[in-house]
């Protein structure tokens, strides 16, 4: 592992590896929680879920007692017109709602970090597209990245996608990340701008990419317990990340159960994973 400038954390191939472990955990977390997601359901309960499947497996949550002041949970659950970091408790989801979900989980001191936004039973059609138009400027992300380009390559095939597919707002004081030792490393992956800037992308960074986008305007507030992330129009947002690498080869989704492989060949673009 070495720093390169601004403390950008580059691993070994052996350290991506057990990111890749990590990484394969929150992925696993995250799909028993889209399982369990149901009208009825609190989200304290989808944590509680969390953290039993994230403990029996070897790893520890990321978030718990994360920041100031201390995250007291193990996932971020935000629903409808909560972007992110919303802390779980006695809400409880009902039919129309969604959720999003936001999970990091340590395995022998490196972390892995994805979110997913889940539909609650039946969600009207131009929510639901919001959910696919911010899952698509994820992988538009991915897609975009190269060995050798920069950080905003992937920011602009982000905003390119949001914006080909309507008037969304995409938030701007929230951003992707570098991860490793820590879930929250430089270098910043922001959601819009040019191409061609930032730091370079190369073998052993890895990077959370996080897309959020809203029905109506980019602008937030911070709620009453300093951590949940509202819209200021109250209208609904949508929350997806995955970690990544790149190989040789092309991206690695690290936190994706088959590494991003089959999105990666829906969009024409070579795997990396190993």
């Amino acid at each position: 592992m070495k720093l390169r400038d601004r403390g950008i954390q580059i691993k070994t191939p052996e350290q991506i590896a057990l990111m890749r472990v990590a990484g394969l955990l929150v992925g696993e977390t995250l799909e028993v929680l889209r399982a369990a997601v149901r009208s009825g359901i609190s989200t304290g309960e989808l944590d509680a879920i969390a953290e039993d499947h994230i403990r029996s497996h070897g790893g520890v949550p990321s978030f718990q007692g994360y920041g100031h002041p201390p995250f007291p949970a193990t996932i971020c659950a935000s629903v409808n017109d909560e972007v992110v970091h919303g802390i779980p408790g006695d809400r409880v989801l009902v039919d129309g709602d969604i959720i999003s979900i936001d999970c990091g989980a340590i395995v022998d001191g490196w972390h892995g970090d994805a979110a997913i936004t889940v539909p609650v039973g039946t969600i009207p059609a131009e929510v639901q597209k919001l959910l696919d138009v911010t899952e698509g400027s994820m992988w538009a992300g991915f897609a975009a990245a190269r060995l050798g380009g920069r950080v905003t390559d992937i920011s602009y095939a982000v905003e390119s996608h949001v914006r080909a597919h309507g008037q969304y707002g995409i938030l701007e004081d929230y951003t992707g990340h570098g991860i490793g030792t820590e879930m929250h490393q430089p270098p910043n992956v922001p959601n819009y701008g040019k191409a061609g800037r930032g730091a370079k992308l190369e073998l052993g960074l890895a990077l959370a990419v996080e897309p959020m986008v809203t029905m109506g305007s980019k602008h937030t507030l911070v709620a009453e317990d300093d951590w949940t992330i509202v819209t200021t129009d109250e209208s609904w947002s949508a929350h997806f990340e995955h970690t990544f690498t790149l190989t040789e080869k092309g991206a690695w989704v690290l936190t994706a159960l088959d590494g991003g492989e089959a999105k990666l060949a829906e969009l024409g673009v070579p795997w990396g994973g190993r």
